[in-house]
């Protein structure tokens, strides 16, 4: 018994361990992506004028203000990017104003970012959740970094089920080699700490099939004991 316990601390620890580390492939490509949704917002912006013509205005307008947060956002800036200044609105403001829109979509998943920058993982959780996945191959890496943030902060909570589940649909939303591989190991620990071994070695197996991720070698070797 005291052998399990220490097995089941061991797996809590490990599993606790992979929250942020979503987060290091998008760090590196962090400009690339937010400018590359930019393109995306705007484009969507100009579909719904095109479509609703009351929505062109409204879809300007929150591109234009959400502007200057995005740079606050690229230069680690958290909380004007947040909550901005006497000049220019910060995300929360632009999801009060435009939260049905692509552009007010957005602003929440980069204001979960940022509370989850400053700490406030229960403000970060809620503000992810508000993003609704867009199209497009840079949206499709948002779309995966989202669902994979919300996925640690479950883990952190002790909740692997809810955990493994965005993880999963995280997956379905993206196959890149610099993002994919991470969410299947981070998956794979999940499913462990949930005792489906064989649910873990599978999504290792495509770790290392699809992706060649050969570190996984020994752990699939360990979970087939």
């Amino acid at each position: 018994m005291a052998n399990n316990k220490n097995q089941e601390t061991t797996y809590e620890e490990v599993v606790t361990e992979t929250v942020g580390k979503t987060e290091k492939f998008f760090e590196k490509n962090q400009k690339l992506i937010t400018w590359g949704l930019v393109a995306i917002i705007v484009i969507i912006g100009g579909y719904f004028a095109n479509k609703y013509l009351i929505a062109q205005p409204r879809a300007e307008k929150a591109s234009a203000e959400m502007f200057a947060a995005i740079q606050n956002f690229n230069l680690d800036e958290w909380q004007l990017a947040l909550e901005g200044d006497d000049n220019y609105p910060g995300f929360l403001e632009v999801v009060d104003n435009y939260g049905s829109t692509p552009q007010g979509s957005l602003a929440a998943h980069y204001a979960g970012i940022c509370y989850l920058k400053l700490g406030d993982k229960e403000n970060a959780l809620a503000y992810l959740a508000k993003y609704d996945a867009a199209s497009g191959a840079p949206a499709e890496i948002v779309n995966a970094q989202n669902l994979g943030l919300q996925a640690d902060l479950y883990v952190d909570g002790g909740n692997y089920k809810k955990a493994a589940s965005l993880y999963r649909k995280a997956i379905a939303e993206c196959s890149a080699a610099g993002v994919t591989p991470y969410l299947l190991k981070k998956l794979a620990l999940v499913e462990e700490a949930l005792g489906n071994n064989e649910a873990a070695i599978e999504a290792l197996q495509r770790a290392k099939d699809e992706f060649g991720a050969s570190d996984v070698e020994a752990q699939i070797a360990r979970l087939r004991k």
